[in-house]
């Protein structure tokens, strides 16, 4: 009987077993919850890298741009944006263009244009061309990520965006023209 009692006593001064489902079943939880937000966090980052690869230069032609008496300044490879969605993206949100790349914007009728530099991460030179492919504005070196405005003083149908100090390096100036191959319309001299 005394053994009894000495079994007993210690049942009763034992500390009581813990049932351990709860808790495994907490840690499995928690797992299952950071393995969730890893598998968030890598599609958000491949979202990110396929945005910016969008974002890189394609090129969809060749500019050509000549002095007032035909001689070749300087050729160049370009981006097209000619319907709305494309002339509204632009250079934005680009990290750089290379030195003989540019965007030419082709808009549906001449008119007075202008363009701002919100969103556009680089400088530019920002070249409006009336529809004789005569460049009839030239703001040179705009400043990045900013809302002021670029008007053409005449009407134009074409914008050509190319690094800021391209057309200072090419000699490029207003009355020079421009011809192009490629594209969904190509137009020649």
């Amino acid at each position: 009987m005394a053994r009894k009692i000495r079994k007993k006593k210690q049942e009763e001064t034992a500390p009581p077993k813990k049932n351990l489902k709860p808790l495994i079943m907490k840690i499995g939880i928690a797992l299952i919850t950071v393995v969730v937000l890893f598998i968030f966090i890598l599609n958000n980052c491949s979202d990110e890298s396929s945005k910016m690869q969008y974002h890189k230069f394609k090129k969809e032609g060749e500019l050509t741009i000549i002095d007032s008496v035909g001689n070749q300044l300087v050729k160049i490879d370009i981006e097209i944006a000619d319907n709305d969605y494309e002339r509204q993206l632009g250079l934005m949100n680009r990290q750089s263009m290379e030195e003989m790349q540019g965007m030419l914007f082709i808009f549906p009728d001449e008119r007075y244009q202008s363009f701002w530099m919100l969103n556009t991460l680089f400088p530019l030179d920002i070249l409006f061309i009336n529809s004789n492919k005569e460049i009839v504005t030239i703001h040179k070196n705009t400043k990045p990520l900013s809302e002021q405005s670029y008007p053409s003083s005449k009407p134009a149908i074409y914008v050509l965006e190319v690094n800021a100090g391209f057309c200072d390096r090419h000699n490029v100036k207003i009355g020079d023209k421009i011809y192009w191959i490629g594209g969904r319309l190509s137009i020649s001299n």
